[in-house]
């Protein structure tokens, strides 16, 4: 495979030629007209063949002129010309030049020059949108350093129909989660920082690496056809001019962790060492060479720091090197409960998280740009991600595990988990883009990545309370129900990736005033292997339960000693072997489209065929069947797509839009490996579960009053076949999986976004107002199903508590983003930004039935978990202080609404349901204050 990255990389390198170019866009006002829109006005660069007229909203963009100075000419019938001289067109930028036309020629002083990167302004990026054919929303590295977004997560939630859940950290497009969604990194996929979830953590790019983010809300044929809910791709940046030399800082507290005197952190910290964790004890070794007792640390202050250097050599070559490192301390407590067929399974008042999160982040990004049309791009990024946490619950002495002990009055339970994550992410891209001959447009990439997702070292530990009384003081015993309650674990994934991508682009004829017909062709190809692997070695006592007893609930570790296993009072239980499972990913494909436009419509008709082949190996105790096993999941289908596009005139596109795509699962859906949260949640893969076939259907409707607002209404539809769910399972011990629940669910919606500038300035000491609004209403629903056998029973059903029909998991009915930025004209610039999300109740995990053989409404079920709705309110404000020096100010989640899930629960006694809490906390309001120089 190296052998093939390097022949691949020879071949395009020795063919390729290119030649450095800029971009000039802007807009011209009418001065007779009280500065409205000029259109139809002419742009050229002087004695070159290179121009344009503005469009109805007076917007021009001239590309690929070559670097140089030119002088720019502005011309319309009965106006004065007006020329701009010595206008210095750089490489990788765009020129903004915004004027006025008139009777009388403008005065120099009435131009507004200014020089971005090439796709990162606003102007460009609506330009972008606007003539794009696919419905895509596009946030560029201009506009979100002016809201104060620091990542590419938050940058997604400044676009309509999408939001992010503070409770999981997905990002969700038009109500559905992680499952639905695809993520790419120029173009490519990039893998999960979390084997829980299908996409990476956006949180982990921060805005200095990221150009552009646009979210694509339906599908086109060029793309993976496993997205549903759309695609999200971050464009990451290159170098852009000569050289760039910056150091940025940054110190703050989290409210909630730094009120706590002494914040908890695992033994394992002792470990730790700039954000990463060596491992010195094996966890075999460590049940009586390592402490088993929580670490403390005071002032838990949030810090970040980060610097950019780049520089050009030559005519050619560009190096931009960004790193950063950032440490979070978070605190919650609040609320958790089990049910389990309505029955309390547990139940704790007190549960409380300790978390501390650091990233390191280092991107290199080295582009060589041939003689010519042509330019390779080589980029590697590295994340390292620790997360040290320290659960624990029942200190109150009021934990109720039902396994446990059914007396409340006499026990208490009191769970402590210890564990640090270490996830190690390195992703490496190679890109080329090559104009051949003047109807070629060649672009492809070639990528390799690796995912190491540990928790080398956990440590568990359950233990009852039995509570003092008037004659006997407290006694704390081991938990005895399952042998592995005391205990230490590890497990260990290596995920490693290679994919690619090819596309070319051929124009068949181009008349700007008739018609024209292009043709895209190309593929992709993905290939993915996972490692998993995990043991777990546990302590019980070898006689009857209380006869070695801790001294307190905070000195544990005093009972964990050679001498009590050498004298038999413990004994050490390892499994009989490792838990593991391999997967694999093969998944090809290849695509044409056809991109026809004749006046004003524009037809974009594209088809895929995709072979998606997943395969599973197993050996894990209690799978269903037997301990080894294997499973494959082999899909191949063709995905159409259409995109047509109605232009009523400049300042208003009509858009239509079908598709089918497919969503496919994930390793750990269909692996039957039991993972236990701290909390004592297990969630455990489903062998049998399939792929959902989406149909999509949107319509869109776009308005620009002017050239940088916009309005836009769009309805959507989506019928999903077999749809994926995770659902809460009956029985004996409950455990969530996953199913397809339901032959198909529905989900519409209308989506309103608008972007207008309400206060807009030409004073030097003036300021501007500018507001960002999106809204989204969704309906969703879906028919659980119930399968038969032949003789015509029951063999299972997903319809529980008489219901026959559900929302779908993860997807809220009304969604709200909303922006308020102030900015000024003075010398020295002042931004302000006030922000809001809010996204209703959504499902977290549908309910299930009684069992396969009894009837839907048994009261032994479990009805569907809630996420309660809440708002996030975040700020910035950031000072320009002198050219080199800036300022800033966040504080975020200033509402520090609760996180609640909740669940309708039947009680015998009453005979009636009643709404319980089963999670709630709040995770405090985060402030910094930063300082960023610019050499």
């Amino acid at each position: 495979m190296k052998k093939l990255f390097a022949q691949i990389l020879f071949f395009f390198s020795a063919f390729a030629f290119a030649q450095e170019t800029g971009t000039i866009a802007g807009a011209l006002s009418d001065k007779e007209m009280n500065n409205e829109p000029l259109p139809f006005a002419n742009v050229t660069v002087k004695n070159t063949s290179k121009g344009t007229t503005s469009d109805f909203d007076g917007l021009y963009k001239i590309e690929n002129i070559p670097t140089g100075t030119y002088t720019i000419v502005f011309s319309f019938i009965g106006y004065e010309t007006v020329e701009i001289p010595n206008v210095k067109v750089e490489a990788d930028k765009v020129i903004e030049i915004n004027t006025g036309l008139g009777a009388s020629a403008a005065a120099l002083d009435e131009v507004m020059i200014t020089t971005v990167s090439r796709r990162d302004s606003e102007v460009a990026l609506l330009l972008d949108q606007k003539d794009a054919v696919d419905i895509k929303e596009s946030i560029g590295s201009q506009e979100l350093t002016k809201l104060g977004v620091s990542d590419a997560a938050t940058a997604t939630t400044k676009i309509s129909g999408v939001s992010s859940s503070e409770a999981s950290g997905d990002v969700y497009v038009r109500g559905l989660g992680d499952r639905y969604l695809y993520t790419t990194l120029n173009g490519l996929p990039v893998p999960s920082d979390n084997i829980d979830k299908k996409n990476i953590d956006l949180g982990l790019f921060p805005t200095r690496v990221v150009q552009s983010v646009s979210v694509s809300k339906n599908f086109s044929a060029e793309n993976s056809a496993d997205q549903s809910s759309g695609s999200v791709n971050i464009n990451s940046k290159s170098l852009v001019g000569l050289s760039e030399l910056g150091f940025g800082a940054q110190v703050g507290v989290n409210t909630n962790a730094i009120g706590e005197e002494n914040f908890k952190q695992s033994v394992n910290s002792n470990d730790i060492s700039l954000g990463f964790y060596n491992q010195k004890t094996a966890s075999e070794d460590a049940i009586v060479n390592q402490n088993w007792n929580t670490e403390s640390r005071k002032l838990p202050m949030n810090y970040k720091y980060t610097v950019t250097a780049g520089k050009k050599f030559g005519e050619k070559f560009k190096v931009l090197f960004t790193g950063s490192q950032s440490s979070n301390f978070e605190y919650n407590e609040g609320i958790f409960q089990q049910f389990n067929r309505n029955i309390d399974d547990s139940k704790f008042n007190d549960a409380t998280y300790y978390r501390n999160t650091v990233n390191t982040t280092g991107l290199i990004d080295l582009k060589y740009a041939f003689n010519k049309k042509n330019e390779v791009r080589a980029l590697s990024m590295f994340v390292n991600k620790m997360t040290d946490e320290v659960y624990e619950s029942g200190r109150n002495r009021e934990g109720f595990v039902f396994e446990e002990v059914n007396n409340e009055d006499q026990y208490g339970q009191y769970v402590k988990d210890q564990n640090t994550k270490q996830t190690k992410l390195w992703v490496n891209q190679i890109l080329g883009d090559h104009e051949i001959g003047e109807r070629n447009h060649l672009t492809w990439g070639l990528g390799y990545n690796q995912v190491d997702a540990d928790e080398p070292n956990r440590l568990r530990n359950e233990v009852n309370i039995k509570k003092a009384t008037d004659t006997d003081p407290e006694l704390i015993e081991l938990a005895n129900q399952g042998g592995f309650q005391q205990r230490r674990s590890s497990q260990i994934i290596d995920d490693l990736e290679y994919n690619a991508r090819l596309k070319n682009e051929f124009k068949v004829f181009e008349n700007d005033t008739v018609s024209s017909l292009k043709i895209s062709a190309g593929g992709n190809f993905r290939y993915k292997t996972r490692d998993f692997e995990s043991d777990k070695f546990g302590v019980d006592e070898a006689g009857a339960p209380g006869q070695v007893t801790p001294p307190s609930i905070d000195d544990l570790n005093a009972i964990f000693t050679q001498e009590n296993f050498d004298n038999g009072n413990l004994n050490l239980i390892t499994q009989s072997k490792s838990d593991t499972y391999d997967g694999e990913l093969n998944s090809a494909s290849g695509f044409v489209s056809f991109n026809y436009g004749i006046k004003k419509f524009n037809f974009n008709l594209g088809a895929r065929y995709q072979k998606d082949e997943i395969n599973v190996d197993y050996d894990v105790a209690g799978a269903p069947g037997g301990r080894e096993g294997s499973t494959t999941k082999d899909y191949s289908n063709i995905y159409p797509a259409i995109n047509i596009k109605y232009a009523l005139n400049n300042k208003n596109n009509f858009r239509l839009a079908a598709s089918k795509t497919i969503t496919l699962p994930e390793f750990k859906e269909i692996s039957p490996f039991p993972y236990v949260s701290p909390t004592n949640q297990i969630v455990v893969g489903n062998l049998d579960l399939e792929a959902s076939n989406v149909y999509n259907l949107d319509a869109k409707w776009e308005f620009f009053p002017t050239n940088k607002e916009l309005i836009s209404v769009t309805g959507f539809y989506k019928s999903i076949q077999d749809p994926i769910n995770k659902t809460f399972l009956r029985g004996s011990s409950g455990y969530f999986t996953y199913y397809n629940t339901s032959d198909k669910a529905e989900v519409y919606g209308l989506e309103l976004e608008a972007n207008l500038g309400l206060i807009k300035s030409d004073n030097e000491k003036g300021v501007n107002l500018d507001m960002s609004f999106n809204f989204t209403r969704m309906w969703h629903e879906q028919d659980l199903k119930t399968i038969y056998g032949e003789d015509g029973n029951i063999e299972s059903t997903f319809k529980y508590n008489n219901k026959s029909e559900v929302g779908l998991e993860g997807a809220s009915d009304y969604i709200l983003n909303t922006a308020l930025n102030l900015s000024t004209n003075w010398e020295r610039e002042f931004n302000a930004n006030v922000s809001a999300n809010y996204a209703s109740d959504k499902i977290y995990a549908i309910g299930s039935a009684p069992d396969s053989q009894t009837v839907s409404d048994s009261k032994l079920y479990n009805n569907e978990i809630i996420e309660k709705g809440f708002v996030i309110l975040n700020t910035t404000i950031s000072q320009e202080i002198t050219d080199k020096i800036n300022l800033s100010f966040k504080a975020n989640n200033l509402l520090n609404p609760k996180i609640e899930r909740t669940q309708d629960v039947y009680d015998f006694a009453s005979d009636r349901e009643y709404s319980e809490t089963t999670r709630s906390y709040k995770n405090g309001v985060s402030v910094s204050l930063g300082v960023n120089y610019k050499f």
